[in-house]
């Protein structure tokens, strides 16, 4: 079993809301974080003022808004009609004049530590990046070789990881350039959006193992697209982006399917109803999986006038389950209460995500009495009657609502460090909070 990282967990153990009623319950959820943290790097290089409307704010979204403020983007906070917080006006960056070095915090962000290093190499001046102890062990590797094969030159004391210093030079060439982005999908995504800044543009080729979650890089090509900008990705393994303009833009962002996925999980695990509104018919988001992943494992899901609905069972199914990405956590969570054998396969980079999160998972569960082991790309999850005890979340956002689903279904359960959600959703303890006290009110109508 890989090493896992550090939790660094401070806080003191928040008591999983555990019920014995379904959960009856709509929420509404925050935006998504992949989409606002990629139009407001394609903002910062456009061509004139951009708005975001119902932007994601978290710390996420916070680090994003401050390492583009340090290249010299404006940003400003200005009422809007999102229900989590104001809309985000971006003013792009200025790379006509000299910049002084400068301080990137990334966090535990990967969009930060992998997307806006390309966006440094077009400034004019040193731009440290580092981040939360745990960043220092994030894939990094392919980032510092793409940028050194356009000409950019980076220091990272030959540790190919956190910290590094990018050597903005005012421009780059651009053209043909060939990496291998088998341990993340961001690693194509950070140059696809700074690809149109580049003199020649930026003809990117993937030479390895598959490309994990190509959904997000579908999403990135649609949001460019969506910008004016040329993208070709006819052939696979290969993005042609023209260089030219970003065109300034002003758009409502999504809510964020994957952050959906623990409350539609809270319908299974308690055997209630959730509602979704505001859930796009179409999107480039991978949370849009749940329609398909979560009758799988029992549940009805219908979708209408905008609203997803799902509707759990008597039980859990289990199921064996393909690239489910990011939602892997939520999934291994529901697995663990299901009444029969699960196995997840293609998630191998998981490993290499916040914390190895194929480890952290067999860890914690097993924990709990479960019995789950990791296979080479994936997990086992074997159903077993689940105890009380600490769920760990080491510093990663998706751990933590993975013990929070746990503890609907067993009393008993402590997750470590709650907020951590604050990565991007400040808002989960609260609306969790809500959520369940809709099977406390069942639960008192019953009597």
């Amino acid at each position: 079993m890989t090493a896992i990282a550090n939790t660094g967990a401070t806080a003191a153990p928040w008591d999983a809301p555990y019920v014995q009623a379904p959960v009856d319950a709509t929420v509404r959820i925050p935006a998504s974080k992949s989409l606002t943290n990629r139009y407001l790097v394609l903002a910062a290089l456009a061509d004139g003022p951009c708005r975001l409307r119902a932007p994601l704010h978290s710390r996420d979204s916070r680090l994003m808004v401050d390492a583009l403020r340090a290249l010299g983007a404006g940003v400003e906070e200005v009422p809007g009609s999102g229900a989590y917080g104001p809309d985000l006006v971006v003013t792009p960056i200025d790379r006509s004049g000299g910049s002084a070095a400068m301080d990137i915090d990334c966090g535990l962000a990967g969009t930060v530590m992998r997307f806006v290093p390309p966006l440094a190499a077009l400034g004019n001046g040193p731009a440290v990046f580092d981040g939360d102890p745990a960043a220092r062990q994030r894939p990094m590797g392919p980032t510092i070789a793409a940028l050194r094969g356009l000409g950019v030159a980076v220091d990272d004391g030959g540790t190919n990881a956190l910290p590094f210093t990018v050597q903005g030079v005012g421009t780059v060439a651009g053209g043909h350039l060939v990496i291998d982005a088998s341990a993340s999908s961001q690693f194509v995504s950070a140059l696809l959006l700074a690809g149109p800044a580049f003199t020649n543009g930026l003809h990117l080729e993937h030479s390895g193992p598959p490309v994990p979650s190509l959904d997000h890089i579908r999403m990135t090509v649609s949001v460019l697209r969506d910008a004016g900008v040329d993208v070709d990705d006819s052939a696979a393994d290969h993005w042609i982006v023209q260089p030219g303009p970003i065109r300034a833009f002003d758009v409502a962002i999504e809510p964020d399917l994957s952050n959906a996925g623990p409350f539609l999980a809270a319908a299974l695990a308690t055997g209630g109803t959730v509602r979704i509104p505001g859930w796009p018919e179409q999107t480039t988001q991978v949370g849009d999986q749940w329609r398909t992943i979560l009758p799988r494992l029992g549940a009805e899901v219908s979708y209408a006038d905008g609203v997803l609905t799902v509707t759990g069972g008597a039980g859990i199914r289990g199921a064996d389950l393909a690239d489910t990405s990011e939602l892997a956590p939520t999934a291994a969570a529901l697995c663990a209460l299901a009444e029969e054998p699960s196995r997840l396969t293609g998630i191998a980079h998981l490993r290499g995500h916040e914390t190895d999160r194929l480890a952290a998972l067999v860890t914690e569960i097993n924990r709990l009495g479960g019995d789950a082991e990791e296979t080479p790309d994936g997990l086992i999850i074997r159903p077993r009657p689940l105890h009380a005890g600490l769920f760990r979340s080491y510093a990663d956002h998706r751990m933590a609502t993975a013990g929070a689903i746990i503890g609907l279904a067993v009393q008993g359960v402590q997750v470590e460090d709650i907020g951590t959600t604050s990565k991007t959703m400040p808002e989960f303890p609260e609306l969790w909070r809500a959520l369940c006290a809709t099977a406390s009110s069942a639960a008192a109508g019953a009597r």
